[in-house]
């Protein structure tokens, strides 16, 4: 049969690739990295060692913060003398560079020790030092001697010959400066002042209400329900969709309460859209959308509206279908409140496995010696598990991998914060408390990045077991920590991740298409205990079953990246309410009727994150599909293709325009079509595969 023959064929071509039986190997024993990802570590915390936090002398005890502080301003006050200076050696880029490295470096390790420290003297002092380097942010970007002497070198020339990638990072400083409108006359700059501290307030509130839980008496929800939502004395509280019960009332109430409209958070919405929209117009933009595109992958809201309606003319048929199929499930028509919970059940229904099947193949180890493989097949990158000295780090739980190339040597640091705990912040995510940059001694400074997850800690013999989810997260932040290591640029203000936010993700977001493809999975799926390799049926359950109505799904992100621009490019005062705003783009962009009476954009706490960037995973996921499609679908092991990527993509970091970096490497024009197409194309070959392993 078909299905059998592609998973034979998959694991033959895997085998090849990485040696003799190397995909299937059947073996009781692992590598020393597995070995130590499947063991907790078990070290103890020393807050007061000479080594300091991430090996930085300084931290060895908290008061080192003041000290970072206080050597930070002092660098700070002789760059910006220097870049006044008539005298001046250096590309003014470079002492530019030079003043951002100084204070990025005390204040993006401070942010990160501020949120993850369970030290309260350190995460204390990291808050002290942050608002400190804060406060002489705000006032370098007042200074209008120094917007002037960059703003002369980018109309201009430098005194200091400048090449291409100089200009470029020249133009970002100059357009950070503007941000603040430093450009404009004074009591507009004061209103700009202003009207930032209006947005960062109401934002916070706006994303603090859209999480509340809503409270409504006993008597409004029926009794045979009653018991899904927890009791607060006389109330019960719904606090969020429970898109995963198996009741449809339970999942309709929950809806309909859950997202009742709220005047107070309509107020807060239309303050902090107003406040944007005035706040681009001072900055001399017709919209916050074009203000927040500027310099990015899509550029415009011009492109970004275009791509977003060719996605939805080709999506809609693809969607139906899904819904189509989840109306045979459900008996009858399905609601809003409907997909995710026939997403689940397909998925159990189809394959005929359980989420319990799958775990003891993919234990953290396991994972770890899985991207360890394709870092080194792709990129000749290993993964090296480093001792950590006594204060080093803030958890006994955190590992350390060096990154080390074959031929390049050591390319920079990885803390890997991994298990969950109490105290520890629930989100997964990618800090940067180093940036990589070359120096002026021709060194080049390497970077430190934290990967922070929240996998279940390993238990008695049984080691930290990953869900489908958890494996195309780490693969997913992974992706952003190679990212910063593999990007070795010329100035740390653009250094890996430092890029335009629909660029940063696509090195990220390629990596789960790894993640999920069978010859990749068979390299690495082993179970715990007898080190037998994932039977081949299983990994292709595992890879098929991420692809159950997945049209419908990428029409609901459509829709919410829709309804982020609308609510970011109308015209103020706003013409329609945000109620009606959203009715007509959930009609025009999502296939399944809107319900009358809800407000679902005002639990939408992304639009105080992404603000008119929602889009951005969209065309990141467009981009990694269309990357994937020209070099690695065919072979995901090539390291051929792996060293190009490397060296025309992920080595120039934000040092080069995101859209000329992309053209040039896929060897096309991004527009709307191609962008679209690339995703319906995936989509497509995806759904023909899962249609053809079912039918067999």
């Amino acid at each position: 049969m078909y299905a059998k023959k592609f998973v034979r064929e998959i694991v033959r071509q895997s085998s090849l690739i990485c040696g003799t039986n190397s995909a299937r190997r059947s073996v009781t024993t692992w590598s020393p990295l597995g070995n130590s990802f499947n063991t907790k570590p078990s070290k103890k915390m020393s807050f007061l060692s000479r080594e300091g936090l991430f090996r930085i002398p300084e931290l060895f005890d908290p008061n080192g913060f003041y000290l970072l502080r206080d050597n930070s301003i002092a660098e700070c006050d002789a760059l910006v003398n220097e870049c006044l200076s008539p005298n001046r050696q250096r590309k003014l880029v470079e002492v530019f560079d030079c003043l951002s490295n100084s204070l990025c470096k005390v204040a993006d390790m401070a942010e990160f020790v501020r949120v993850a420290h369970p030290n309260g003297n350190y995460s204390h002092a990291a808050e002290g030092a942050c608002l400190s380097i804060s406060q002489l942010v705000e006032k370098l970007n007042t200074n209008r001697e120094l917007y002037l002497a960059l703003k002369a070198v980018v109309d201009s020339k430098d005194i200091v010959a400048t090449d291409p990638v100089d200009n470029h990072v020249a133009r970002l400083f100059l357009f950070d400066f503007e941000q603040s409108g430093i450009h404009l006359s004074d009591d507009k700059r004061a209103k700009v002042v202003y009207l930032n501290d209006c947005i960062l307030y109401t934002g916070q509130q706006f994303a603090a209400n859209a999480m509340r839980p809503s409270a409504v008496n006993r008597d409004t929800v029926p009794s045979n329900i009653r018991s899904f939502f927890p009791k607060d004395e006389d109330k019960l509280l719904v606090t969020g969709l429970f898109s995963d019960a198996a009741s449809e009332a339970a999942r309709e109430v929950a809806y309909r309460i859950y997202l009742h409209p709220d005047k107070k958070q309509d107020d807060l919405l239309v303050n902090l859209l107003t406040a944007r929209n005035e706040l681009a117009n001072y900055c001399g933009f017709p919209s916050y959308a074009h203000r927040a595109l500027q310099g990015s992958l899509a550029e415009s809201p011009v492109l970004v509206a275009k791509f977003l309606e060719d996605l939805a003319d080709k999506l809609a048929p693809r969607a139906e279908r899904d819904f189509s199929v989840m109306t045979q499930m459900k008996g009858h028509p399905v609601h809003v409140w409907d997909p995710p919970y026939y997403t689940l059940e397909a998925r159990k229904t189809l394959f005929k496995a359980s989420r319990t099947e799958f775990l003891p193949y993919f234990s953290l180890g396991a994972c770890m010696e899985g991207l360890n493989l394709l870092t080194q097949s792709l990129y000749n990158i290993e993964l090296i598990q480093d001792e950590i000295l006594p204060g080093e780090v803030w958890n006994p739980d955190v590992y350390k991998l060096s990154v080390v190339h074959g031929t390049e040597g050591k390319l920079g640091d990885v803390y890997c914060d991994f298990y969950e705990r109490e105290g520890k912040p629930h989100q997964d995510c990618h800090f940067t408390i180093q940036g990589g940059k070359e120096l002026a001694n021709g060194e080049y400074q390497n970077p430190i990045v934290v990967l922070m997850l929240n996998f279940p800690a390993p238990s008695g013999s049984s080691p930290s077991l990953l869900a489908s989810s958890m494996v195309d997260n780490l693969f997913h932040e992974m992706g952003h920590a190679l990212h910063s290591m593999m990007a070795r640029t010329k100035y740390q203000h653009v250094t890996g991740t430092r890029c335009t936010t629909d660029f940063a993700e696509v090195p990220s977001i390629l990596m789960e298409y790894f993640a999920s493809d069978p010859r990749v999975v068979a390299t690495f799926a082993r179970h715990y205990k007898t080190g037998e390799p994932m039977p081949e049926e299983l990994i292709m359950k595992y890879s098929m079953a991420k692809h159950v109505f997945a049209a419908s799904d990428m029409q609901m992100q459509n829709f919410y990246a829709a309804l982020d621009q609308s609510l970011h490019t109308n015209n103020f005062p706003l013409e329609n309410s945000t109620m009606n705003i959203l009715e007509q783009v959930h009609n025009k962009f999502y296939g399944l009727p809107y319900v009358q009476n809800t407000a679902w954009h005002l639990r939408f706490g992304h639009l105080v994150g992404y603000g008119s960037k929602y889009f951005s995973y969209l065309i990141a996921r467009a981009i990694s599909t269309w990357i994937w499609q020209e070099y690695f679908q065919a072979d995901p092991f090539s390291s051929s293709n792996g060293e190009k990527y490397r060296r025309e993509v992920l080595a120039h970091g934000g040092g080069v325009p995101a859209k000329k970096l992309v053209s040039n490497f896929l060897g096309k024009a991004i527009t709307s079509d191609n962008l679209s197409q690339a995703l319906i194309i995936d989509l497509d070959e995806n759904q023909k595969r899962l249609d053809s392993f079912l039918k067999n």
